[in-house]
């Protein structure tokens, strides 16, 4: 029924990371946060990718040739139009939470958000009833311009961008959602031209090399995505992502050493030495547990260095937490009322002295 196929195993590979980073930036950050914003957007990331043809490539030829085939075509399809009308709905106003910018403030509005929310609807129903050829199409151009739009409001964030805190978090916003808005906009823009050549809705067309660019914009920006944007929304999010990237290493550790040795003693010996291997191999991990946790720490030490989980690092976060808010108040021309009164309180929440404050504060206006 299904077979190996490199380009459907890189799709499904893209599609963990989103689903697994939705959940662990879910996991760590607070209700409304750029944070959570970040998570159903992975959320509904994951979905368009899952639905775009990766299960497809992995199919053999005799499952393409079955019955109820063109039956889970259509499904797919529903299912990838979803995705992509609450694409629609959530990037620009997601990218107004993120960038702060003139480019992207008017999609911070309430209204906006549900004019977007009513339009991806109604292109949904539209592909639903109406001929594809100038549904579908609609559809795509109106994604294709969404990511140009998002690839020129994260350069021009970076662009004006203050220097320090700021400047980093957009140069690495820039990079991620760059490399992905390339991607993708490109697999859109090709859409509508197989759409104008009849061979888009093709379903006994299995997906073209090309599919890789749409998976790689996933694959290699996810990582930065995540690190990059929520580095500087939550001052402790360092240390949540260094112990979920230690319990994972070690989960992976003791789950590959016991299978190993069972199916090893399984496959070579018999079934009941596989057995009796696999309650041995478990054994020797508790017994080595203390081992394996130190291999664990290195690996996190590794993978997010200079991050310890010690009184003066806490301070450091809650320092550049204030920094980044002040560094994003001043791009707006001058501090108003209403944004001191925000940036006392979030002093006070995080347990910044004003001395400190004002220091932040005086080297940024001077820089």
């Amino acid at each position: 029924m299904f077979q190996f196929n490199a380009m459907g195993f890189m799709g499904f590979v893209a599609v963990a990371m989103c689903w697994a980073l939705a959940l662990v930036l879910h996991r760590v950050s607070a209700t409304g946060s750029v944070a959570r914003k970040l998570a159903l957007l992975l959320f509904v990331e994951g979905l368009t990718l899952v639905s775009s043809g990766c299960i497809v490539l992995m199919m053999t030829p005799a499952t393409l040739a079955s019955s109820w085939y063109p039956s889970y075509f259509r499904a797919e399809f529903i299912v990838h139009t979803i995705g992509d009308c609450a694409m629609l709905a959530l990037y620009p106003a997601f990218l107004a939470a993120a960038l702060h910018t003139e480019l992207t403030r008017p999609f911070g509005r309430k209204r906006m958000r549900i004019g977007l929310a009513v339009v991806a609807v109604m292109f949904f129903l539209a592909v639903q009833i109406s001929p594809l050829e100038v549904s579908a199409t609609l559809l795509y151009l109106m994604l294709t311009l969404l990511f140009g739009y998002a690839l020129v409001a994260s350069i021009h964030a970076w662009l004006v961008a203050a220097p320090g805190i700021a400047r980093n978090r957009a140069g690495i916003f820039a990079l991620a959602f760059g490399f992905r808005d390339v991607c993708w906009g490109f697999i859109y823009a090709l859409g509508i031209w197989m759409i104008a050549g009849g061979t888009y809705f093709d379903e006994s067309t299995p997906p073209g090399y090309l599919t890789i660019v749409y998976y790689s914009g996933t694959f290699f920006a996810v990582p930065l995505i995540a690190y990059g944007i929520l580095r500087t929304q939550l001052f402790d999010i360092d240390l949540r992502i260094r112990w979920t990237i230690k319990q994972s290493t070690l989960a992976t550790i003791v789950v590959t050493f016991i299978f190993l040795l069972s199916e090893g003693a399984d496959r070579f010996l018999s079934a009941e030495l596989g057995n009796v291997a696999g309650l041995l191999a478990a054994g020797l991990v508790v017994f080595f547990l203390a081992p394996l946790q130190r291999v664990a720490e290195r690996v996190a030490s590794v993978a997010m260095p200079n991050t310890q989980n010690t009184p003066e690092y806490a301070v450091f976060r809650k320092l550049q937490v204030y920094e980044a808010a002040f560094a994003e108040a001043l791009q707006e021309g001058g501090i108003s009322d209403k944004e001191r009164s925000l940036l006392v309180r979030l002093r006070d929440s995080l347990g910044i002295s004003v001395s400190d404050a004002e220091s932040i504060e005086g080297d940024l206006q001077q820089a």
